[in-house]
C-alpha cells in the first residue's frame, strides 16, 4: 500500500517567537500539498506561534511528560498540549535519552498517553556509534521498539511515526549510506510486523533521521521502507527546508 511521505524539521533549542512567525509566514504556503505531509517540531514557548501561523505544515511538541499533572517542575503535560491544539509529538529522541533520562519505559508511558489523547507519537530510535561498530543496530532497535510500543493495540502503532536515528548521525555531519538506512527502517518494519501483525507494519510511516539535507533527501525517500525524514540542522533555515519540501512533493 502507499504510505503518505511525512518529513518533519525537529528545531530543537531554537527559534523564539519571531523567527517561529517569520518561519512560517515564509515556508508554510510551499507546503501545501495532498502528497505527503510536511511539518516542524517546535519548542514549548514557540508552539502557539507555530500553530497560529500553519495553515499546511503540522506542528508537533518536542517532548512531553506522561502524567496529567503534579510535582515536575519544568515538564509539560498532554493536557496542556491538548489545550492548544497540539495533533503531534516527538517522543523518545537520543538526545532525551541520553542527556535527559528518557527510557523505553517512559517513553512507553508518553506513547500511551498521547494515544489516549489522540495525538500522534512520532517516536525516536536508533544505536549509538559503538553499538553500531560492534554489529548490534538491529538488536538495539528491536528491544527499543518492544519496550517504547508494549502494551499498544496494532492499530495505534498503525498510525504513529517511527523515526530512526542513528545516533552516530545526529548532528555530527555523518549521513548513514542509503543502503544502512534503508536496512534499519527494515528491521523496523519487519519488528512492527513480528509484535503487531502485517496491516500495522504495512501502514505505520517510517523516518529516517540524521545529517538529511536537501543533496541527500530524494536518495533516502526513494527507497521502500522509508518514508519520510525527521530534519534537525537543515530545518532551521528557509531556504533549505523548502528545497527539501520541493523535492520530495
Amino acid at each position: 500500500m502507499a504510505r503518505k511521505p511525512i518529513i518533519v524539521g525537529n528545531w530543537k533549542m531554537n527559534k523564539n517567537n519571531a523567527e517561529t512567525k517569520a518561519f512560517f509566514e515564509k515556508v508554510d504556503a510551499v507546503a501545501a500539498t495532498d502528497t505527503a505531509t510536511y511539518g516542524i517540531g517546535a519548542p514549548f514557548t514557540d508552539l502557539r506561534t507555530a500553530l497560529d501561523n500553519a495553515k499546511n505544515l503540522i506542528v508537533a511538541a518536542e517532548n512531553c511528560h506522561f502524567e496529567d499533572s503534579g510535582a515536575f517542575t519544568g515538564e509539560v503535560s498532554v493536557p496542556m498540549l491538548e489545550e492548544l491544539g497540539i495533533k503531534w509529538c516527538i517522543i523518545g529522541h537520543s538526545e532525551r535519552r541520553q542527556m535527559f533520562g528518557d527510557t523505553d519505559e517512559t517513553v512507553n508511558k508518553k506513547a500511551h498517553r498521547l494515544i489516549k489523547a489522540g495525538i500522534t507519537p512520532i517516536l525516536c530510535i536508533g544505536e549509538t556509534e559503538e553499538q553500531y561498530d560492534a554489529g548490534q543496530s538491529a538488536q538495539v532497535i528491536k528491544e527499543e521498539l518492544k519496550g517504547s510500543l508494549a502494551g499498544l493495540a496494532p492499530e495505534a502503532v498503525a498510525k504513529m511515526v517511527i523515526a530512526y536515528e542513528p545516533i552516530w548521525a545526529i548532528g555530527t555531519g555523518k549521513s548513514a549510506s542509503v543502503e544502512i538506512a534503508e536496512n534499519c527502517c527494515k528491521t523496523v518494519r519487519d519488528t512492527v510486523r513480528e509484535l503487531f501483525g502485517d496491516q500495522a507494519a504495512d501502514e505505520v510511516r517510517i523516518q529516517y533521521g540524521g545529517s538529511v539535507k536537501p543533496n541527500n533527501v530524494v536518495e533516502y525517500m526513494a527507497q521502500p521502507d522509508i518514508d519520510g525524514a525527521l530534519i534537525g540542522g537543515a530545518s532551521l533555515k528557509e531556504d533549505s527546508f523548502i528545497e527539501i519540501i520541493e523535492k520530495t512533493k
